[in-house]
């Protein structure tokens, strides 16, 4: 690869606050936060809102979030008669 045209490749470790999860991986992303990783290095981290470990599709914690009632609104103003 031509190093004045790509970016560099380097481990980088995403971290899942909500899930107290984290994983090492290579990525282009860059941050000015880093972390100490199992291995005594220390690795830029990304701090991400969701995760396979915090989703509900890889959880199977599926949960319908109603704040303003707008289902039983919306059945109300359609229903049939």
């Amino acid at each position: 690869m031509n190093k004045a045209i790509h970016p560099e490749y380097r481990p980088v470790v995403f971290r899942d606050r909500a899930a107290d999860f984290a994983f090492l991986t290579r990525s282009t992303v860059t941050s000015d936060k880093s972390v100490e990783w199992e291995d005594g290095r220390s690795y830029p981290v990304i701090d991400v809102e969701i995760s396979s470990a915090s989703h509900p599709f890889y959880t199977g914690n599926a949960r319908v979030v109603d704040t303003a009632g707008r289902v039983e609104r919306f059945q109300r103003r359609y229903r049939r008669s």
